[in-house]
């Protein structure tokens, strides 16, 4: 995260959190689609062995991009994007993700017959993270209300779709960055202004969820 540690507040040895501060992230939600469902037919080393192929994938592209991978769960990793040209190095990876994983549709189809695509979701806002300390030690922290909207956008999105929540769109607008996608629902949240969502699917072939 760049930095991060040097400026993390620091409080007693013993206390539940070691460090931590709030900053302002990117958020990248990513799964694959199809998958899981097929997994359950397959050999275990086969299983193990795609979920890894895509794992590094994931992680190699963001990373290039200056971000961080936070959690794995299944086959739905959580990334976020930190700095300056926050939303454009989460865009890009985002994007980076689908090219490479092109590669896997085919192969996993042609070896394994797995038909699969992936989805991704992008949203920002501000982040806790941080070190734990006891009970847990050393365990990184990442906790935001944006994440479980993350999620929920990754709910939404298709096969092949990549979807962006309007405040990543207005930075990646500010930025000078100008995408062709297409309005989506809004996300309802109570109590709460909706949330303009945009879509971009790379392959109408892919929608299959």
């Amino acid at each position: 995260m760049g930095g991060t540690m040097e400026a993390l507040d620091k409080t007693a040895p013993n206390s539940a959190v070691a460090a931590s501060e709030r900053i302002p992230v990117v958020i990248l939600f990513t799964e694959t689609r199809g998958f899981t469902r097929t997994s359950a037919m397959l050999q275990p080393s086969v299983v193990l062995a795609r979920v890894s192929e895509f794992f590094a994938l994931v992680q190699a592209a963001v990373e290039r991009q200056g971000g961080t991978v936070r959690n794995v769960l299944n086959d739905t990793l959580i990334a976020s994007f930190t700095g300056n040209s926050d939303a454009q190095h989460a865009l890009q990876a985002a994007q980076e993700i689908e090219r490479d994983f092109a590669v896997f549709e085919e192969s996993w189809e042609r070896d394994y017959g797995i038909r699969t695509a992936i989805a991704i979701a992008l949203h920002s806002g501000d982040a806790v993270v941080g070190i734990a300390g006891d009970p847990m030690p050393g365990q990184p922290l990442f906790i935001s209300d944006s994440v479980s909207i993350t999620e929920r956008l990754l709910h939404r999105a298709r096969a092949g779709e990549l979807v962006l929540s309007k405040p990543v769109m207005d930075a990646l607008a500010a930025a000078g960055v100008a995408l062709e996608a297409k309005d989506l629902p809004p996300l309802e949240i109570p109590r709460r202004e909706p949330i303009p969502l945009f879509g971009m699917l790379r392959d109408t072939r892919l929608d299959f969820t």
